[in-house]
């Protein structure tokens, strides 16, 4: 099941993690292009990689927030013990890749202005965490109202 903002004792500050996913968002955002941000973390806190979607500025959709932080991160033996921390739902591409590679916790900072494949996710065993970050919905939002072609463009419609 989803959890809100209930993370395990002993478990990083998701918040802290938001936090890089966020600044990729905006440097993406300020490339251009469309800000999603996400990171790969082991459950330490050791950030692997990080990434935003550049889908727009490489001219290449198959490079989305949470793809591009996994090839960040480079070859691991198993992503069990992973997270990833998302600024936005990950859509069925992205959960796909999460499961994919067995990633076992994914962090999402809203998913008010795109509802994408959590639910799913958790219902085949992978821990998600929404966190309902009010800057991650205000970044959306504003980007949404500011250039919803190229946001329909993104989520296929």
């Amino acid at each position: 099941m989803t959890d809100l903002i209930s993370p395990t004792p002993g478990a990083p500050d998701f918040l802290a993690l938001l936090a890089v996913a966020r600044e990729e968002a905006r440097r993406g955002l300020a490339e251009g292009g469309i800000p999603i941000g996400a990171a790969l973390f082991r459950t330490d806190g050791t950030l692997l990689g990080r990434g935003h979607n550049r889908r727009v500025q490489d001219a290449d959709p198959s490079v989305h927030g949470e793809t591009a932080a996994f090839r960040d991160a480079g070859r691991l033996r198993g992503y069990r013990d992973t997270i990833m921390v998302t600024t936005l739902s990950p859509c069925w591409y992205c959960s796909g890749l999460v499961r994919q590679f067995g990633i076992g916790h994914v962090v999402i900072g809203e998913a008010q202005t795109f509802y994408g494949g959590h639910d799913w996710l958790a219902e085949h065993g992978v821990n998600v965490t929404v966190l309902d970050d009010p800057e991650c919905v205000d970044l959306m939002r504003t980007f949404i109202a500011e250039r919803p072609e190229l946001w329909y463009e993104d989520i296929g419609e």
